[in-house]
């Protein structure tokens, strides 16, 4: 008799075949990793020839493995026979949904269809990225791809970082209508491999003057000897000095990921004084509010359940330090998201915060009060980037 696993995998199959699958999704995990969250399959074109490419979502970051068609349906099978519960196979014209209770009786249910068969990974995934890995020298030259333009091993993770990060940014600055040149402004370029990248999609944009700050020289002799060489100059250009020192005047869009501790706040402060009209951090370290927090007895009282031990505490210093930016931002005018950005075996901090200018008056007497509250009950005595804005 036949299961209701082996008539799921068997309309698996008849998606392959006929080309209209579009994606099959496993959860409900009962698995011993319990980082693992889920699972998605899609069909893509590797080298010419159709493979299964199997995303595995764990709770800090995505794992993709490609197989051959007949290696990943077994896999799947094996997956949903022993770790998950529940799988859904989404095609061109209808779902399918299995559901297999534990201790109780399986079903399988066709439902409409529920994604779009654009969504379809039927072609390679790497031409789904905003940035093509093919043809880009300057990609070359910081070492991720080869000089063929294939992605090295070394250079997934960074890869996938640059596209997530573009994808971001690129999708706040569409549908600009000025004629005038965007002036960005990164500050801390570093190596630059997120400068050029967002340099690359913004000029096919419109008109952009970019520029990159960075302390090192021998980093801003690099990456302008690049940018020289990719045909990217005088658009985009890399400067030796710090955040404080760098004129940000008339600037429309301020960047600054990863820089350490309370160098976050001063982009920010820079950012908001001159009127930066979106301004993109990804904040590392928080020493400073965790020496507040301890100063303060933050771990004392009713918080000392939560913050006695270090990292609770470490964790929690990123949090406040962080929230207590975005609420600064919005005493500002700007409305505020934070959400996770991508991570990678080099950047482990993955909070972003993104800031757009209001044209609504700011609600600033409520945004204060909020910051005022949140630094007496963590024991603060005053914000680095509270201090800049003379709050």
């Amino acid at each position: 008799m036949t299961s209701r696993l082996d008539e799921f995998m068997i309309a698996c199959e008849e998606a392959l075949e006929k080309a209209s699958l579009i994606r099959i999704s496993l959860g409900g995990y009962r698995g011993p990793d319990d980082t693992l969250k889920g699972l998605d399959a899609r069909m893509v074109t590797i080298k010419n020839k159709n493979s299964l490419s199997l995303t595995y979502h764990h709770k800090t970051r995505d794992l993709i493995s490609n197989y051959t068609l007949n290696e990943g349906m077994a896999l799947l099978c094996g997956l949903l026979e022993h770790d998950f519960r529940m799988a859904r196979l989404c095609t061109a014209t209808h779902d399918l949904v299995l559901d297999q209770p534990a201790g109780g009786k399986s079903s399988l249910k066709e439902q409409p269809a529920s994604a779009s068969p654009a969504a379809s990974g039927s072609h390679n995934r790497a031409k789904e990225r905003p940035l093509e890995a093919q043809g880009q020298a300057y990609l070359h030259a910081l070492g991720i791809t080869d000089a063929g333009g294939r992605v090295l091993k070394s250079g997934q993770d960074k890869y996938r970082q640059i596209n997530r990060y573009i994808e971001i940014v690129g999708e706040l600055l569409d549908g600009r209508t000025s004629t005038d040149p965007l002036r960005v402004a990164d500050m801390g370029s570093g190596k630059g491999y997120l400068t050029f990248a967002l340099y690359d999609i913004l000029r096919r944009k419109g008109p952009v003057s970019m520029t990159g700050i960075e302390y090192r020289p021998d980093l801003v002799s690099q990456c302008n000897a690049i940018s020289e060489q990719s045909g990217f100059a005088p658009g985009l250009s890399f400067r030796q000095g710090t955040i404080q020192d760098f004129d940000a005047t008339g600037i429309d869009v301020l960047i600054a990921l990863h820089a350490c501790d309370t160098a976050t706040d001063d982009a920010i402060y820079k950012g908001i004084v001159h009127g930066a009209r979106l301004i993109v951090v990804a904040p590392c370290c928080h020493k400073q509010v965790r020496r507040e927090m301890e100063a303060g007895g933050a771990a004392r009282g009713e918080l000392e359940f939560l913050l006695r031990h270090g990292i609770f505490l470490e964790r929690q210093a990123e949090m406040v330090t962080d929230a207590l930016r975005a609420l600064m931002l919005e005493y500002a005018g700007y409305r505020v998201k934070v959400f996770e950005f991508i991570s990678d075996a080099h950047t482990p901090k993955n909070v972003m915060i993104v800031a757009e200018k209001s044209a609504a008056p700011p609600n600033a007497d409520k945004a204060l009060e909020k910051v005022w509250a949140a630094k007496a009950r963590f024991g603060i005595a005053a914000h680095h980037l509270e201090k800049l804005l003379g709050l």
